[in-house]
Order: structure tokens, then C-alpha cells, then sequence
């Protein structure tokens, strides 16, 4: 029972891995936004209002939290691939000069596509939440992790049916996550049923072996994505790639054989696991909570506790955590919206494919870093927020670093601390919502989170569009034509890297505040966990004694 209960645990695992892996299209919008912008014959002010547009988006996904309390998880999946084949195929169709829609339109279809990838991301928070409630940090991470990858993937699909056509990746955008999503229903439906309910907490070292395959796969995307110049080359690379997320398929069996084979605790393993809850829950007592009155008044007492939406808005808490994002996350993400324009206005044109790869494959491993609180648990205890303040640290000084040069080896080394910074922010948040506020409104209250992604996405861009325009009649740096005009130089994004390195201090001072507040919590939560662990030493000591 409880093999069989790991097994589709673990497949409902792998079904998020493979969701998140092809539905991350927004991470590829600068490998056609300039097409884009010619075709529409738009400013760069207009291009930016278009990934807005895609970043609003996201404000609607608390409807999918609500969905998902009233739905099965089959409609809300297929509501999400049929926006985004609406969304991205209405601009695949413009793009390729089929139908022509006016400037309106194309926002909405952005804005319809953004609200998609944030559909897919609420369903795969809410599955992971729901099936490992024992280890709900680690599954959080591994999933969110491959949401990374995707740019990479879609660069080798693209190469591998034309290098040279950027117009391709709105066709996969459209189709890709449609298809993945039927390949991944049969492993939901299948598998999500009233067995798992079970909630047999699931060893660290299995996902150890589901990590090391996700350290492998970005790895190689990492390193072989930048060679696959040619379509021949990319559909060998692509076929590694594709092994490898077929791989965490046979984990399960893998766990089933462990257990099999170690299993020597039967009945008397449910009785002690009985007596070490009710040990946990006796163990957390007023007195940990009576200690330092005075410390946590105002702030969160125990985590966990489910927070209402009219509760979650009157936290101080939740809006030092809201601003944290903002100035990190939402940063990381306007940067990489802008990659395109970023990367040609320096005059590195031919790599901007290369640099979005680079992107998407440190986001990858921002992400997978941020399981490291719960590999580290055991050894080391530091509360999730701590570990958020040290990950926005490589943002300012990826932005000081392109203040102070516009050499190609800085563009690459500042991509990847953003990437990596960005990451690690959006896969903990996920985790950090739910230890906050509450696990069964996670999907909710994480939506009315990110609502600061549209917000910061409309400043930050606009501020960036604003400051390119200007410098378009500086003298030297213009190049036009047909073709819409174009900022080149240093000081085409130089005061929007002054900008944004001030906002990302703004972004540590609110995380590290968030942290001091919230540390005391995290560590009242911890000494009954250390008591429980000193218990089950002891509890198996003796019965192996017997």
C-alpha cells in the first residue's frame, strides 16, 4: 500500500516536471520580439507594453486557485493550453503575415497567453502541495526547477527544424504546451485518486536521485545548447534532452524496489509513527510560544496557519515578502523580457539566442539551489526567508558589473548571476507562500502574490523603453531605415542599470527585514522537529533492541 502510495506520488511528480518543462514560453520572447516589432512597425515602448501585457496576465491566476477548489485538475489543464494556443497562435499567425490584428488585439492575445503559463504553474504548485505534504519544499523545487529549462528546449526544437527562422518559436509556444499537456493527463488522472491521501513521508535520498537527473539535464542543455547551430546537431541534442525527462519516469520503480528491500518495520512502524505525531504535537507547547511575547507581536506566531485573503492583505509580513519579489523576482524577469534589446543594442545580435539559453538554464539552477533548505536540514537549520535574502545578493551586483562594462563576457557572466538570483526566487516564493500563510490556500494567496509581477513588469520596462527611446537621438547611435529604428551603444540601457541596481538593494533591504522577522518562527517551528528527530532515534533504537 504504501509502495504502491510512493509510486504515484512519484508520477504525479514526474507529470508536473514535464508541464513545467515545456510551458515556460514566457522565457523566450526575446528570440522573436524583434521580429515581432518589425512586423508591427512598433516603438520599443509598444514592444514592451506587449510583454506587460503577457506579465498582466498573471494578475488573473487566482482564478485558477479558485478553479481548482471546484474543478477537476483535467479542465483547468486543458483551459490553460487552450488560452495559450489562442494567445500564441494568434500572433504565430500575425507574425507569419496570415491575418493582420490591430495593436489592441495583440496585447490581448499576449495577456491571454501570460494568464496560460500562470494557469500551468498553479496547477503543478497545488499537485506538488497536495502530494507531498511531508516534503513539500523538495517537490516544489525539483518541479519549478525544469519550468528553467524551457527557453532551452524550445531554442532546440526550433534549431532543429530551422536555425534560421525566430518566427517558430510562436508555433511551439502555441502547440508544444497543448500536446504536453494531453501526454501528461493520462499520469494525473490515473494516479491523483483518494490513495494518496496517504501521507507516508517520503525519504530525502529519493529525491537526491531525481535531483541528480535534473543537475544532469541542465547541465547538458547548459552545455550542448550553445553548439546546436545546425538542425542536424539540434535534433541529436534534442533527442539526449528528451531521454532524459522521459528518465524520472522508472524512480518509482527504483523507491518500490528500496522499500521492498529494506522494509522490515510492518505494523509496528504505523504504531510508533502514531506515537511520534502525537510526541510532535504535544511537543509544540504555549511555552514556545510565551517565550518572547514582545518579539513577535505584529508579526506571524506559528507557520502554516491559513491565511484569508482580507488576513493575508492586513500582514505586514505578506507585504515586505510582496515587495521582496517585486524588487527581485519581477526585476529578473523584466531583464530577461529585455534580453533582445539589451543584447543588440551592445552589438551582440547573433547571440541573443545563446544568452537566453544562458538565462534559462541558471534560472534552472537558481531554482533547483533553492531546495537546499531541506537537503540541509538535518546539519544546518536557517529559516526559507533567510536563504530568499541571500539569494536576491548576485542581483545588484550582476547590474553594478554592466553599469561599470558592456563587454560580451560581462553581458554572459551578469545573465547568469540574474538567471540564477531570478530563480531561486520564483521556485522558493512557492514554497515560502505556503510555510506563511497556509498550504491549502497556497494556490490563492501565491496568485495574489505575483500580482506584483504585472505591476513591476509595466514600471520597470516602461522606464527601461523610456530611457532607450531618448538615447535613440544621441548622435551616433541610430541605426533605421525600413526597418523600425534602433538604439546602439553603452547608454542605450546604462541609467536602466543604474535604476535597477538601486531597486535590487530595495529588494534585500525588504527581504532581509522579512527574515529578522520571520526567523523566530522558523525556529520555534524547529524544536519540536529536533525533539521529534532525538524520538525517532531512540523509538527504533529500542525496537531494534527487542
Amino acid at each position: 500500500m504504501a509502495g504502491e502510495s510512493s509510486s504515484r506520488k512519484w508520477m504525479i511528480l514526474v507529470a508536473t516536471i514535464w508541464i513545467q518543462a515545456f510551458t515556460g514560453t514566457n522565457l523566450d520572447f526575446s528570440s522573436y520580439s524583434t521580429d515581432l516589432k518589425s512586423v508591427l512597425g512598433i516603438s520599443q515602448v509598444q514592444l514592451n507594453y506587449i510583454s506587460i501585457a503577457s506579465d498582466v496576465g498573471k494578475a488573473f491566476g487566482w482564478c485558477s486557485g479558485v478553479c481548482l477548489m471546484y474543478f477537476p485538475t483535467w479542465i483547468v489543464i486543458f483551459i490553460a493550453a487552450l488560452m495559450g494556443l489562442i494567445g500564441y497562435g494568434l500572433q504565430c499567425l500575425l507574425i507569419h503575415h496570415i491575418i493582420s490584428l490591430p495593436y489592441f488585439l495583440v496585447l490581448v492575445s499576449s495577456l491571454m497567453a501570460g494568464c496560460s503559463i500562470c494557469w500551468f504553474n498553479t496547477v503543478c504548485y497545488v499537485l506538488c502541495i497536495k502530494s507531498f505534504p511531508s516534503n513539500r519544499g523538495l517537490a516544489l523545487s525539483i518541479s519549478i526547477s525544469f519550468n528553467g529549462v524551457s527557453a532551452a528546449i524550445y531554442n532546440l526544437i526550433a534549431n532543429s527544424i530551422n536555425p534560421n527562422d525566430n518566427k517558430l518559436y510562436l508555433l511551439l509556444n502555441a502547440l508544444v504546451p497543448l500536446i504536453i499537456s494531453v501526454v501528461s493527463l493520462p499520469l494525473i488522472i490515473r494516479h491523483t485518486s483518494t490513495d494518496v491521501l496517504y501521507h507516508r513521508p517520503i525519504s530525502p535520498v529519493n529525491f537526491l536521485i531525481l535531483t541528480a537527473v535534473a543537475v544532469i539535464t541542465g547541465l547538458y542543455l547548459l552545455l550542448l545548447n550553445s553548439i546546436a547551430s545546425t538542425a542536424s546537431t539540434a535534433r541529436l541534442i534534442l533527442s539526449g534532452a528528451m531521454l532524459l525527462l522521459v528518465l524520472p519516469v522508472v524512480i518509482p520503480r527504483i523507491i518500490r524496489l528500496r522499500e521492498s528491500s529494506s522494509s522490515v518495520i510492518d505494523n509496528d512502524d504505523l504504531d510508533i509513527h502514531k506515537e511520534l505525531m502525537g510526541t510532535e504535537t504535544s511537543d509544540f507547547s504555549d511555552s514556545d510560544l510565551n517565550e518572547d511575547d514582545s518579539y513577535i507581536k505584529d508579526q506571524l506566531v506559528v507557520l502554516g496557519e491559513e491565511h484569508s485573503t482580507r488576513m493575508l492583505i492586513r500582514n505586514w509580513d505578506f507585504w515586505l515578502y510582496y515587495f521582496t519579489y517585486f524588487c527581485g523576482g519581477t526585476l529578473g524577469l523584466v531583464y530577461s523580457n529585455n534580453l533582445g534589446q539589451i543584447s543588440e543594442s551592445l552589438g551582440y545580435h547573433s547571440d541573443i539566442g545563446s544568452l537566453v539559453s544562458l538565462y534559462s538554464a541558471c534560472s534552472f539552477f537558481g531554482r533547483l539551489f533553492s531546495s537546499a533548505p531541506d537537503f540541509l536540514r538535518g546539519k544546518m537549520h536557517y529559516a526559507r526567508t533567510g536563504w530568499l535574502t541571500l539569494a536576491i545578493v548576485p542581483a545588484p551586483i550582476a547590474f553594478i558589473l554592466l553599469v561599470l562594462s558592456d563587454s560580451k563576457t560581462t553581458l554572459l557572466a551578469a545573465t547568469g548571476l540574474i538567471g540564477l538570483s531570478s530563480g531561486f526566487v520564483f521556485s522558493a516564493a512557492v514554497s515560502i507562500t505556503s510555510e506563511l500563510f497556509g498550504p491549502n490556500r497556497a494556490g490563492v494567496n501565491h496568485n495574489i502574490l505575483i500580482t506584483n509581477i504585472p505591476l513591476g513588469s509595466l514600471l520597470y520596462s516602461v522606464l527601461a523603453a523610456l530611457i532607450y527611446e531618448a538615447n535613440i537621438g544621441n548622435y551616433n547611435k541610430v541605426v533605421s531605415g525600413d526597418e523600425p529604428t534602433v538604439c546602439m551603444g553603452r547608454d542605450c540601457y546604462r541609467q536602466t542599470f543604474v535604476l535597477w541596481f538601486w531597486i535590487s538593494l530595495l529588494g534585500l533591504s525588504s527581504s532581509s527585514l522579512l527574515s529578522l522577522r520571520t526567523v523566530a518562527t522558523y525556529n520555534r517551528l524547529e524544536k519540536p522537529k529536533q525533539r521529534t528527530q532525538t524520538t525517532v532515534l531512540k523509538s527504533f533504537s529500542s525496537y531494534e533492541e527487542k
